[in-house]
């Protein structure tokens, strides 16, 4: 039995957005894809929705009978200031508008590592460790994990802010041996979101279960994610590709990577 009737996915032709287009579509009866460009076929169980996140009417019009939203869209990266306003900042208002005007009863967002990148590696810290964003699109995080808050303590719409580090088919280098996470442990955080019993306002790391800690994710606990997967197949061939880095650059010294190391995205390059 399908937990619910239509789930709306943002940034769905995205490259994780592709991967829950598929991996979500038994939780629901309906997923709702939505992106800036017609999708082409879609499944029997399948709609879209093409609009730009910067545009409210018509982001607030897809969130129309849907019962859950996992919100995928956005500037993936840093970007210009103006982008990360209109698709993260402004969309994402757009997208809890919508989920407030239409009874939406569970948000799943794609928060995501920069929003704590200027924690040390070595800090080991928890769900629940302040705020230091590396990057302009790691403040639009802040921003939208903070708008949540807003809108479960206000109108008591349920939010799951997943801090995804990195999500590839397998690690690039180094640093995602224990930053990795899996195409499919991605899935399976989502679906715990999705289905927890109880969620409230949640923030998760986001990892599979890689051989070095850097994080504490015990206060995501009771999502009851299980992650199946690991970067440890991918070691060997890792190491041996990619030079070792220096150990007092700041992209190995923090938990946001190289995005530590870029300077203001308005700036002539």
């Amino acid at each position: 039995m399908p937990h619910y009737e239509r789930i709306l996915i943002t940034g769905a032709a995205g490259r994780l957005g592709s991967e829950l287009r598929k991996g979500l579509a038994p939780l629901t009866k309906t997923v709702r894809l939505a992106g800036r460009t017609p999708f082409g076929e879609l499944a029997p169980h399948e709609e879209e929705a093409v609009f730009d996140l910067a545009d409210m009417d018509a982001t607030i019009a897809a969130t129309e009978g849907c019962d859950a939203i996992v919100h995928f869209g956005g500037a993936a990266l840093e970007s210009p200031w103006q982008a990360v306003l209109d698709s993260n900042i402004r969309g994402s208002y757009h997208i809890y508008e919508g989920a407030r005007k239409h009874g939406v009863r569970r948000v799943i967002y794609a928060s995501s590592v920069h929003a704590i990148g200027f924690h040390g590696i070595e800090d080991h810290i928890g769900v629940d460790a302040p705020v230091r964003p590396d990057s302009l699109y790691g403040v639009s995080k802040n921003f939208v994990e903070s708008l949540s808050r807003l809108y479960w303590d206000k109108f008591g719409i349920e939010s799951v802010c997943l801090r995804i580090f990195s999500s590839f088919p397998e690690p690039k280098d180094r640093r995602m041996l224990w930053s990795y996470l899996s195409f499919a442990d991605c899935v399976r955080l989502v679906e715990a979101s999705l289905t927890a019993p109880w969620v409230g306002h949640t923030i998760s790391f986001g990892l599979s279960d890689n051989k070095v800690k850097t994080v504490d994710n015990s206060g995501a606990d009771h999502l009851g994610y299980i992650p199946r997967d690991s970067s440890e197949p991918f070691r060997a061939a890792v190491e041996a590709n990619t030079p070792t880095p220096d150990p007092k650059s700041p992209s190995v010294k923090y938990l946001g990577g190289w995005f530590c190391e870029l300077g203001h995205p308005d700036d002539p390059k």
